[in-house]
């Protein structure tokens, strides 16, 4: 791992630190400033001229400033010609504008995923797009990752006596039952309807949820009121006790205190968006290991699926 680089930006530097660690190494020097009127300027600190190159940063918020730094970063690594560049982006932002759902609208995920390979990212490697098919939109290679064995493994240390796993929508219902194949347990469905993009009304529960211990999942959380409405659906349903689980919390507005104050037990998320100063009710397991082990994979140039859930 000597001609590995591991560069972080600004957004997520506790997590970079954590991969650092996992993987022996130091985190290379690298130094992020603004100028006077905010612009962004990114100095490498050191050779990196044939090395195999890392940079860790998630477009989290502030969405924008974290992908320009990300962006501007690529461009300086590619300009002092180190033997490959791979953008680790834990939560790859703007993943839910994937198509165009009415008419005069972009598809900004392919946006952003044009601007990184512009940029001059040679790989890609994150957690849980929102819409898997968003790997599509890169000519580069793309290893997308999953965190589920992270979450499944505090799970199961939770000795469940029935469990059901709950999809919260149809758009999550691959990833519920790859949850509920592993832990193993019963798969429902929430049946959502969204009244408009800030309100969610919850219709019915497709699956028998009555006296299990309902375990939603779903790849994001952000303002949260999916979350909180399936849970009042499932106890409503006859559950006896609701967990939600997530990859990434955006946890956008009220989020925090709509979901402190809700009927879930625990909301278990990763530390793919960094978090400060939670409430009790949420549980952060950290995806260090895993995307640690990804980056050794791609470095050594062995197979990454192992990892794949």
């Amino acid at each position: 791992m000597d001609s590995c680089l591991l560069f972080s930006g600004n957004s997520n530097i506790e997590l970079s630190k954590k991969i650092a660690k996992y993987l022996n190494k130091e985190l290379s020097s690298i130094n992020i400033y603004r100028f006077k009127d905010s612009e962004i300027c990114v100095k490498i600190e050191e050779n990196i001229r044939g090395k195999d190159v890392f940079i860790i940063q998630s477009t989290c918020m502030p969405v924008n400033e974290n992908l320009m730094e990300l962006l501007i970063t690529l461009d300086a690594l590619r300009r002092a010609s180190p033997r490959r560049i791979t953008a680790v982006i834990p939560y790859y932002g703007y993943a839910r504008q994937d198509r165009k759902d009415q008419p005069r609208v972009p598809i900004t995920a392919k946006l952003v995923a044009n601007l990184l390979v512009t940029a001059g990212a040679n790989r890609i490697l994150t957690i849980d797009l929102h819409a898997p098919q968003i790997q599509g939109f890169f000519d580069i290679p793309v290893d997308h990752l999953f965190a589920a064995p992270v979450i499944i493994k505090y799970l199961k240390e939770k000795n469940f006596k029935k469990p059901v796993i709950v999809a919260p929508d149809v758009g999550s219902v691959k990833m519920a039952r790859a949850f509920a194949k592993r832990l193993p347990g019963d798969l429902a469905i929430v049946d959502k309807r969204r009244e408009s993009p800030e309100k969610v009304e919850m219709v019915h529960v497709i699956g028998d949820v009555k006296g299990c211990e309902a375990i939603i999942v779903d790849d994001l959380i952000s303002t949260g009121g999916t979350m909180v409405e399936a849970a009042n659906a499932l106890l409503n349903n006859g559950a006896e006790v609701v967990y939600g689980c997530c990859t990434h919390a955006v946890l956008a507005g009220d989020a925090i205190e709509k979901l402190t104050n809700s009927k879930l037990k625990e909301i278990i998320i990763t530390d793919t968006i960094p978090q400060t100063n939670l409430p009790s009710k949420f549980t952060i397991l950290t995806v260090s290991e895993l995307l640690g082990e990804a980056i050794k994979s791609i470095h050594l140039e062995t197979t990454v699926s192992k990892l794949f859930i």
